[in-house]
Order: C-alpha cells, then sequence, then structure tokens
C-alpha cells in the first residue's frame, strides 16, 4: 500500500543566500551526490527540466511525477539572516509505495546527514572544486556481510572509533590504497557517522538499520582526484571491513 509523507526541516546556514543557491542548484556533488540537473551559476533550467518554482536565490521547487500517479517534490525556500548568513527551510514530499515505514526512517536520516553535510561544506569549502567519489544516490556499497545489526559498530572499530563516538573525536585510520584518513568527526548518530579532513568529507551511511548495507562516499575538495581509482581503493577497503 502506499502513503504520501512530508519530511520537513529548517536549518541556519553559515554563507549567504547567494552561495546557497549555488550549492543547491549548482554544486549539489559537493554535499550530496550529483544529481544529474546541476544548472551553472548565472543560467536558467532548461525547458524539460522538472522545476516548479525557479527564484533565485530565495525559492526553488522540483517536482517529478510517475505514469502510476506517484510523485516526488524537494521545496528549498532561503532566507537572509544577519551576518551574511542564511535560514533554509526544506520540504520533501511524495508518495511511497510498499514498506514505506522502512523508507520514510530513511528519508528522515539521510536529510538531516545530507543537510548537515552542506552546512559543513558551506562553512570549510565553499566554492572550491570537488570531485565526488561514489555513486549517485547510493555512493559505495559494503558486501552483504555489512547488512547486520552490528555493522556500523565494525566500520567505526575499523576507523579506531569507540561504538559511542561523538562529534569532535579525532580520526586517524589506513583507508588501505586510499591512504590515511586524518580528520574529525563532525556527524555521529547510530545511523550515521561523517568525517571531516582539511580537503575532503566522507561520509559513512548506516544502511544495515533500513534493510540494506552499509555504504560511503566522499567529497574530496584537493585537485588531481581520480574519482574511479578512489572508488575502487574505498569499495576494496569498505569490503575488507567486513570479510
Amino acid at each position: 500500500m502506499s502513503r504520501e509523507f512530508e519530511v520537513t526541516r529548517d536549518i541556519d546556514l553559515p554563507a549567504s543566500p547567494d552561495d546557497v543557491w549555488t550549492a543547491i542548484t549548482s554544486d549539489s556533488a559537493a554535499w550530496m551526490f550529483p544529481t544529474g540537473m546541476e544548472i551553472p551559476a548565472g543560467a536558467t533550467p532548461p525547458e524539460d527540466a522538472p522545476v516548479v518554482t525557479w527564484d533565485p536565490p530565495s525559492h526553488l521547487v522540483i517536482r517529478t511525477e510517475s505514469p502510476d500517479g506517484t510523485f516526488n517534490a524537494l521545496d528549498y525556500a532561503i532566507e537572509a539572516r544577519d551576518g551574511g548568513t542564511a535560514h533554509l527551510r526544506y520540504v520533501h514530499s511524495g508518495i511511497l509505495a510498499d514498506g514505506w515505514e522502512d523508507q520514510y526512517d530513511a528519508i528522515g536520516g539521510h536529510t538531516d546527514f545530507y543537510l548537515h553535510t552542506l552546512a559543513q561544506y558551506l562553512q570549510h569549502f565553499n566554492g572550491r572544486p570537488v570531485t565526488y567519489v561514489g555513486r549517485p544516490s547510493s555512493g559505495i556499497e559494503g558486501p552483504g556481510s555489512a547488512g547486520t545489526p552490528e555493522a556500523m559498530d565494525a566500520l567505526r572499530a575499523a576507523l579506531g572509533l569507540a561504538p559511542g563516538a561523538a562529534v569532535g573525536d579525532a580520526v586517524r585510520a589506513s583507508l588501505g590504497d586510499a591512504r590515511t584518513l586524518d580528520g574529525v568527526v563532525d556527524h555521529a548518530t547510530p545511523e550515521f557517522l561523517g568525517v571531516r579532513t582539511a580537503d575532503g568529507l566522507y561520509r559513512f551511511f548506516g544502511r544495515n538499520h533500513y534493510g540494506g548495507v552499509v555504504g560511503m562516499s566522499a567529497h574530496l575538495f584537493g585537485g588531481g582526484v581520480d574519482a574511479a581509482e578512489q572508488e575502487a581503493a574505498l569499495k576494496a577497503w569498505l569490503d575488507g571491513v567486513y570479510a
């Protein structure tokens, strides 16, 4: 049975409305993943884009509809705040199919993680060229053995972190051929873990909590990154965690 849903979030962001708008419309690879709908700064959406509202830098609404009558809509409302900052009201709505309870929980958790990553990008890497490592929307997935209830604890242990790792904890761990992860925890919940380094944001997704497997992605802001090479190296490391 399908069911309509709506997830609403309000977040203050450490950047101007113009920078927030640019991050959402053209730099999604820097904080979420490449959507295939990136629109260069100063440009307008193509005629066939599923854009309902385009009012830079204040309001963006994207809505896609399927032949079966379901839809998916993203609504970004941006307001200027004191000190050159901005407030974002984000609403994700649509229709979920069978198993909607797990899907709804997953949407809520992923929304919080992605919006947090947006804030981290704007605060620490705003405007820097980025290489996204992973596949759009799914990132880099672990093996089937990364789907157990304890899978995120195994990941934390591989990073030298305790099960109760908290924001601010230091991280220094080998990622195999993907080199050393040297940074700090910037996001920590039972389902999600974020690590920020001097030139990157590493995101770990506990999708084992939603019927999937643990996965990861990376947003790398240094030059000369070979995305395919990095993805292969991180995939090999993640598989090794659960070997």
